[in-house]
């Protein structure tokens, strides 16, 4: 199971034992002796694909196999009560919990079912590449590790993922204070809907930054990014858009009259008015140079989807508020994440009023990561809500750039670990200064890597947030890194282990996944190992071998 660590309280951890009391927070240290009570993952015991497995050992001695290995190290257990006692212990050593029911179908690879409804959607060879119907897009799972996936069968299979989420954030409120419930969109919508969805709002994006590179603003940033509103005008009157009169009419309609230029953030608020409008709103394709309609095909059954989606989150956004959890809404493939962040945004300008409930999530492995984080910070500046974000590196890598190879649009991934590392940093220090700002901002830093980590702390003492605070915390997934979280726990941080729960039989798609990830991870395990050889010797030393 995820573990505990041993030994007496702060005892050769390296921390400050004065719970967060203490100036030196950078000095926090995650190298010495630590140990934690539990099993541990042997490299060699990997989830079979769980048929063939069954069939030689049983059904009974294949759960007790692995509850006592791969389940048990990843998985908290098979239901609310009995992963009880794990959270317990956790939070003993001052570590919460973000829950998800693990639950999920496995189709195999499904392509020709999932690519057949996908084009449904029509005029694939019309479609811009990212967002184009495609063979190996049948299993969104497909090269993806470390992330759960749900397939779509009807409304009323939304209907009963968001049954399961309500009963997970009811499972919240009781585990840890200031718990965290995870959702994920592609549970609540069709995920054809998504993509649609993405490609309009990308679509309306360039086109803005069509508009500025004409006025000569070529490469600067999102928000220093300012169309001339008279230009502007001219440009869409030209383009045979909209008149003058029809145009003066939208700004003014959105309370952009009073102001010479439009940024990025008036241009999305444009576009949430126009939709509305009976009038198809023309822009110019890129390529072509012929105007098309924006909202091509996006037929009243998807509005009708639009709303469905919106209504679901509302009752899970309401049902975490009542019970004082805070939900998190995960990050997706890229040609789901338009839509995924806009929806997720719409939510939280309706709940995060006085304090953050929803929390989105950002992916720092995409080069667009910055402008969709400092974009969505302003948007809260200039409203007055919360802004609340997970921070990731990103889960779908692999699979984003075979997909994008295949399909000949630009690789939406940075180049380099490098490179996803300088961005994660950039994102988090941005969001660390809003915080000292406003304190109207929270973040949590999801991330294994200890120079990440190690960065916020110094960079949390530099500005003067302290932990009580409780603007910034961790996470790390249950059964990994926990030489990271529990010196973070008992030093006053607050700090959460991602935990799965579910039926074994039902889980092992997400444990596949799991293997699958620790082909890479168990390549770093030697770190966690050495340090747990460590503390066996000094225990053996000392005579202190079975202390707790």
């Amino acid at each position: 199971m995820g573990c505990a660590p041993s030994g007496p309280v702060g005892a050769g951890w390296g921390f400050c034992r004065s719970r967060g009391d203490c100036s030196k927070w950078g000095d926090l240290s995650f190298q010495e002796n630590s140990c934690f009570a539990g099993c541990w993952c042997l490299p060699g015991i990997l989830p079979l694909r769980g048929v063939l497995c069954q069939r030689v050992l049983g059904q009974t001695l294949f759960e007790r196999l692995m509850k006592m290995t791969f389940y048990g190290q990843f998985v908290a257990g098979e239901d609310q009560e009995a992963i009880k006692p794990l959270l317990r212990r956790n939070q003993a050593f001052g570590v919460g919990a973000v829950l998800d029911y693990s639950v999920e179908e496995d189709l195999g690879d499904g392509r020709s079912r999932t690519s057949a409804a996908e084009k449904e959607m029509g005029g694939a060879e019309k479609r811009e590449e990212r967002f184009r119907a495609h063979q190996g897009f049948g299993d969104h799972r497909g090269g993806v590790t470390g992330a759960h996936t749900y397939f779509y069968a009807d409304e009323a299979k939304c209907d009963q993922h968001m049954e399961t989420f309500l009963h997970c954030i009811d499972a919240s409120s009781g585990s840890s204070d200031d718990g965290f419930s995870a959702i994920k969109l592609t549970a609540l919508a069709r995920p054809q809907f998504l993509v649609r969805f993405s490609e309009v709002l990308m679509k309306w994006r360039r086109f803005f930054h069509q508009m500025a590179t004409e006025q000569g603003q070529a490469g600067r940033a999102v928000l220093d990014t300012k169309l001339e509103l008279e230009k502007l005008q001219e440009a869409l009157a030209n383009l045979g858009i909209a008149s003058k009169a029809e145009s003066q009419q939208w700004f003014t309609g959105e309370k952009l009259g009073t102001s010479s230029t439009v940024d990025l953030l008036d241009w999305n608020s444009l576009f949430d008015s126009r939709t509305k409008l009976s009038k198809p709103l023309l822009i110019p394709n890129r390529k072509t140079g012929q105007l098309e309609p924006l909202l091509s095909r996006f037929s009243e059954e998807e509005e009708l989807q639009m709303k469905r989606v919106l209504q679901r989150m509302d009752v899970l956004a309401k049902r975490a508020m009542e019970k004082g959890v805070r939900l998190m809404v995960d990050a997706e493939q890229s040609y789901f994440q338009p839509a995924i962040s806009h929806l997720t945004v719409e939510t939280q300008r309706r709940f995060n009023k006085s304090r953050p409930i929803i929390y989105n999530t950002y992916q720092c492995y995409l080069k667009e990561a910055y402008d969709n984080v400092t974009g969505d910070v302003e948007l809260s500046r200039r409203e007055g809500w919360h802004f609340g974000t997970k921070l990731v590196r990103g889960a779908y890598m692999e699979q984003e750039r075979e997909r994008a190879a295949q399909m000949g649009y630009e690789d939406p991934i940075n180049p380099t670990y490098e490179k996803t590392n300088e961005m994660y940093h950039r994102c988090l220090d941005y969001v660390l200064e809003e915080i000292k700002r406003s304190r109207k901002a929270s973040v949590m830093v999801a991330s294994h890597n200890e120079d990440t980590v190690k960065f916020t702390l110094r960079r949390m003492m530099e500005l003067g947030i302290h932990p009580s605070d409780k603007k910034v915390c961790f996470g790390q997934l249950l059964g990994m890194c926990d030489q990271i979280t529990f010196p973070l726990g008992q030093a006053g941080f607050p700090v959460y282990k991602y935990v799965p729960y579910g039926p074994v039989k039902e889980v092992l798609p997400y444990l596949s996944r799991r293997a699958q990830e620790n082909r890479g991870f168990m390549q770093r395990a030697n770190r966690e190992r050495d340090l747990l050889w460590k503390e066996v010797k000094r225990r053996v030393l000392t005579g202190n071998l079975f202390s707790r």
